[in-house]
């Protein structure tokens, strides 16, 4: 296995010096893992050729751009690849937006739907996953209101007393918050959906 693992990074490196034929020997030597995979989520053979395909579309993207640092890691990283491709698929052809009472996404409301299927699942963990990392971005104040208020569903009042600050000062904090949030999204294109 680990002769496998250095001759990708071989593969990788000739490709990146212009090798063409690497590449068509990394894809071959991986399509059935990889497409397995991809079949394994969608049931769909037309699908998981478009995202195989999608996939290897990101691979090549990544690479001639200079931007692949996975130290002798590809099938890893491929398969990451793939899972986040299966993921926008869902995403995008099986779900709609959630919005809150002002007519604006709600990121959380995403993560409350009790009843899952084996795709739903899959999208709730990673939109769970994407929004932790996001939340850590946030300063420290709007990070606290905002982890009181949505997972430990304190009311304002509460998070007032708690922190010590007015009602309207938790408030504030907890729409920067949100509006910090919504910013990273965008900037980073991040599709929140399920």
């Amino acid at each position: 296995m680990k002769t496998v693992l250095n001759d990708d990074a071989l593969l990788v490196s000739n490709y990146i010096k212009g090798d063409e034929n690497a590449l068509t020997v990394l894809i071959t030597r991986h399509k059935q893992r990889i497409y397995s995979f991809i079949y394994s989520k969608v049931y769909d053979r037309d699908v998981s050729e478009d995202i195989f395909q999608d996939t290897f579309i990101k691979v090549i993207n990544t690479l001639k751009r200079g931007r692949y640092n996975e130290e002798g890691k590809f099938l890893p990283w491929v398969m990451r690849i793939a899972h986040n491709l299966v993921i926008d698929h869902f995403r995008r052809n099986n779900r709609m937006p959630k919005f809150d009472n002002d007519g604006e996404f709600s990121i959380f409301s995403v993560l409350s739907d009790n009843c899952l299927n084996a795709e739903k699942q899959l999208i709730k963990d990673q939109v769970e996953c994407d929004v932790r990392r996001l939340i850590e971005e946030l300063p420290d104040d709007q990070k606290e209101v905002l982890h009181m208020r949505v997972y430990q569903e304190m009311s304002f009042k509460d998070i007032s007393e708690k922190t010590g600050v007015s009602i309207n000062t938790a408030l504030g904090r907890m729409r920067y918050a949100l509006i910090n949030l919504r910013k990273v999204i965008d900037k980073h294109n991040i599709i929140l959906t399920n």
